[in-house]
């Protein structure tokens, strides 16, 4: 799903030129105030409602994808990789997550033998690997927040956790970083971020997700700590994937369809990853049908 993001461990990430500081956040605090209730509410209600949402959700991310990394919209990983995510989407709502991954895996390797096949000009496993990469992207997004939400009883719960974790670490990271500066996180991947914005996200990610934690689950107080810490840190990692990503090729933002956010995908990179840690966590201690009940139970 879409959700806000206030993300940029010092001054704005996805600043837009000719855009004012205040402008900027204008913006940004604009699509955030109604992109985060409407997340929380699709996640609340649940159902087909939400899985369409996250469909959605990751086919645009696809989309952008295929443009980043080919400059124009590319029928060779949309054509496969779209149907690929429509079939994982209700298989991981079946549940059947083994199947849902496996209609992931094979739109990947779709993608990648019609890029290698069409771009006779460029190193065969460059142009494989990107389209694969891709699809592989949009369906961990798809299926991650799918599985954890198919538990009736603490799958909301689960994503509310993920949420304010995420959230709070984007929110607290940009605040932080624009405040306090200093020396630079990762220079060669984000020219931006300061290690001062990990830390404010850090602290600010595990003070929220423990407290929702143990207000919708109960979650022992420590455990919700030692968790929260693990998905904020997972969250700020995707966020520099992304930038690693973005700086390969060039690109400031995946698209402009979130007025002073960037793209869909710009909005999702730390919640796809902190959401795929969280249904590792949760299906190594029951499975991946009940992982919402093995992330929150402690």
């Amino acid at each position: 799903m879409i959700v806000p993001d206030g993300r940029g461990s010092g001054p704005g990430k996805n600043e837009q030129v000719g855009l004012s500081d205040r402008e900027n956040f204008l913006r940004r605090t604009g699509s955030a105030a109604v992109l985060a209730p409407l997340a929380i509410a699709v996640a609340f209600v649940g159902g087909w409602i939400f899985v369409a949402a996250c469909l959605v959700t990751a086919a645009l991310v696809l989309w952008e994808w295929s443009i980043l990394v080919a400059r124009a919209a590319d029928w060779r990983i949309l054509a496969p990789g779209l149907p690929a995510l429509c079939v994982a989407a209700v298989l991981a709502h079946g549940p059947w997550p083994g199947m849902a991954i496996a209609a992931v895996a094979l739109g990947a390797l779709a993608a990648a033998a019609l890029a290698a096949a069409a771009q006779p000009d460029q190193p065969p496993a460059g142009r494989a690997g990107w389209a694969a990469a891709g699809v592989v992207y949009a369906g961990a997004l798809l299926i991650s927040p799918i599985l954890l939400r198919s538990d009736p009883q603490l799958g909301f719960a689960a994503l509310a956790f993920l949420f304010a974790t995420v959230w709070a670490t984007d929110i607290f990271a940009y605040f932080a970083g624009r405040s306090l500066g200093g020396p630079l996180l990762a220079p060669r991947l984000s020219p931006k971020k300061t290690w001062s914005g990990a830390a404010g996200g850090l602290a600010g990610g595990v003070v929220a997700g423990a407290v929702v934690a143990y207000a919708s689950a109960g979650t022992h107080p420590a455990a919700a700590g030692v968790l929260a810490l693990i998905l904020s840190i997972a969250a700020q990692g995707g966020d520099l994937l992304e930038s690693s990503v973005k700086r390969r090729f060039g690109a400031k933002d995946t698209s402009a369809l979130i007025p002073g956010h960037g793209g869909v995908m710009d909005r999702v990179d730390g919640l796809l990853v902190a959401a795929l840690i969280a249904i590792v966590i949760g299906a190594l201690r029951f499975d991946a049908a009940a992982s919402a009940r093995g992330l929150l139970l402690w």
